[in-house]
């Protein structure tokens, strides 16, 4: 017969293992919804049953000591058969959760967008999006995919490319329209406002100096200069018809198909190659995470709308949407 007393208090492993996955009392706290205090005490209780320290506390930091990393490593093993166990006995007609992190941006302007034909073709697949520009830990955090914005060198390993971007000048069908401030060549954009992106003089590629010289056009004194501290604010402002913006295709391929958003200058007739964007967009996912049908299914999706957006990725001509392509 198995003798309990050789198991560590099981109601205590939860309290640790969310402590010791975020290194933090507070944030554990927060997502087993007790207060600070009571999972500092569930982790001392389990120290005490063990006879070992779980942690090194130290001033506004905490560290796992080696049996805490052990313990981390069966517990989190543990917890996750269980969770997919659960998701078995529960059967397919109970939602399951679907958790992707990926930037603002891409969010908003692309994937919220689409969200709706997954839901329909997976309509047990709850999805939850974590829109942040900041980089996080998808095994600590519980993330099941992750889309990033980086150069392909920097794209983790097992990583798949889902689209890179052309940049070119948008702006709303309105402004297109405007007879008094014509927007038919590079050197019209003296009469219109300026939209930019307070980040971009970290990517060249999305700087308006950058573009306008790259074109020939030097020293233009325009009506006026909008920054915005989010790219997707950017846009917004762009197709309420604030201003022009550089918009980057394929992220902005539905505005574009809506008619929201239009592209005034014709490729062909501009003279000069701006700088191009040396990032894309990628997908991966979590490795325990990964042979999920749902992840693979979200994951699968992703790829096949990229694909249909991008077609042959050519920018859209002056004026109008783009039309759909085969690849």
């Amino acid at each position: 017969m198995a003798d309990r007393r050789e198991l560590p208090p099981l109601d205590l492993l939860l309290g640790f293992e969310a402590a010791a996955r975020h290194l933090s009392f507070t944030k554990a706290a927060g997502e087993l919804f007790l207060t600070q205090s009571a999972v500092s005490r569930q982790v001392q209780a389990l120290e005490e049953a063990l006879g070992v320290p779980l942690f090194q506390r130290r001033h506004r930091a905490l560290l796992l000591t080696d049996e805490g990393q052990m313990l981390l490593k069966s517990t989190s093993a543990m917890l996750d058969q269980m969770r997919e166990l659960t998701r078995k006995i529960r059967g397919s007609s109970v939602p399951t959760t679907l958790s992707v992190t990926t930037i603002v941006s891409f969010a908003s302007l692309w994937l919220i967008r689409r969200l709706p034909k997954f839901r329909e073709a997976n309509p047990c697949v709850d999805v939850r999006i974590s829109a942040d520009n900041q980089l996080v830990d998808l095994t600590r955090d519980r993330i099941d995919v992750a889309i990033r914005y980086c150069a392909p060198d920097a794209a983790p390993k097992g990583a798949i490319k889902l689209f890179g971007e052309e940049v070119m000048p948008v702006c709303s069908p309105e402004l297109l329209r405007d007879k008094k401030r014509p927007l038919k060549t590079p050197e019209d954009l003296r009469h219109h406002v300026l939209l930019h992106d307070d980040y971009s003089p970290r990517e060249p590629w999305l700087d308006w100096e950058t573009w306008l010289q790259a074109h020939g056009v030097k020293g233009l004194e325009r009506a006026g200069d909008v920054g915005f501290s989010h790219y997707d604010q950017m846009i917004q402002a762009a197709a309420e018809g604030q201003g022009v913006a550089l918009g980057r295709w394929p992220l902005l391929s539905n505005l574009i198909k809506r008619g929201q958003l239009v592209a005034p200058f014709d490729p062909g007739t501009l003279h000069g190659e701006p700088p191009k964007s040396t990032r894309a967009f990628f997908v991966f996912c979590e490795p325990r995470a990964a042979s999920r049908p749902e992840v693979k299914a979200f994951v699968d999706w992703l790829i096949a709308e990229s694909d249909r957006d991008c077609g042959a990725l050519q920018a859209p001509a002056a004026g109008r949407s783009r039309k759909k392509t085969s690849r």
